[in-house]
């Protein structure tokens, strides 16, 4: 996938949706500082227009880098963005736990809980072993489970 995003970005350097691709799709494949970049250039391109969760996967790059108080902002502006998106609550109560804030992060959670019932979401596409475990072992925590 992310060769073909590459070479769709080649094609055309401008298109703002294949940058914020390119970012969500870094971030899975375990290059979260690249992540962040190709997201912003979306932002650059497409300032106005509504491509995706930017705040999320920026975020949750800065999560995986383990920049938690970097994390933390952009976690909370893209739950103020869209308070209906599950994913923005999981990483945020991820974050929380893993700055040991479990207080912040089991009051997540509740909030999490009246979206959906699903808290721990086992299948993720994240591809690094570390970056897995960072998150699913915070989401634990946070929602009370034993890591």
């Amino acid at each position: 996938m992310i060769a073909l995003v590459d070479r769709a970005l080649a094609l055309n350097p401008s298109f703002a949706r294949g940058w914020h691709v390119s970012g969500i799709l870094r971030v899975w494949g375990g290059q979260p500082d690249t992540a962040i970049e190709h997201v912003e250039v979306s932002l650059r391109l497409s300032p106005r227009a509504r491509i995706g969760w930017p705040a999320l996967v920026i975020g949750f790059a800065h999560f995986l880098s383990r920049r938690f108080d970097e994390a933390l902002s952009k976690l909370l502006l893209s739950i103020q963005e869209d308070p209906s998106y599950p994913q923005a609550y999981r990483s945020l109560a991820a974050c929380y736990a893993q700055m040991g804030r479990l207080d912040d992060a089991r009051n997540v959670i509740a909030r999490l809980r009246v979206l959906t019932p699903v808290i721990v979401w086992g299948d993720t596409p994240l591809r690094i072993p570390e970056h897995r475990e960072l998150y699913l072992s915070g989401l634990r925590l946070a929602a009370g489970e034993d890591t």
